[in-house]
């Protein structure tokens, strides 16, 4: 998702919540306590250099139980560091601690932000000697051209 989509989804909502892969909701009382972006400049394992950006949003849960983010205050907080950072239409990245910090991408369902599990992969599958999967197909389901049939006398 990107940050025009969420600023489009803010200015729709009454409230905001976040909701974990698993399907339990941050509590609502959490803070964003940064809205940034950050760049990885970086070489992949086939040697080509590489930046990325994103835009990241930290969720934080305090003990503050009275607090409410309301849209409107987050949208003005994104407005600011779009401002001041200059930060482009980049997709979000989150970051929350539930155990251990971790990162998400972020989707919206309408109601609720979804966070999602994001996932590493190998950016030169080409260059570094990993062998492509295999298509696996039954031996029953191979069609077989030419084929004889029982009293047919082509054997």
């Amino acid at each position: 998702m990107k940050l025009s989509q969420v600023k489009s989804a803010l200015q729709e909502l009454e409230t905001i919540a976040f909701k974990l892969p698993n399907g339990a909701l941050v509590p609502n009382h959490f803070h964003v306590t940064e809205v940034g972006k950050i760049t990885k400049h970086f070489i992949d394992c086939g040697g080509v250099e590489r930046k990325e950006e994103v835009v990241n949003f930290q969720l934080w849960n305090a003990n503050d139980y009275d607090h409410r983010l309301h849209p409107e205050k987050l949208f003005n907080i994104i407005e600011l560091s779009e401002k001041t950072l200059h930060i482009k239409d980049a997709e979000i990245e989150v970051e929350y601690q539930a155990e251990t910090i971790g990162k998400f991408g972020l989707e919206f369902d309408g109601k609720n932000f979804l966070l999602t599990n994001k996932k590493t992969d190998c950016l030169a599958k080409d260059a570094c000697g990993i062998p492509t999967e295999k298509k696996k197909i039954k031996i029953s389901e191979i069609p077989v051209a030419n084929s004889c049939a029982p009293g047919s006398g082509c054997c």
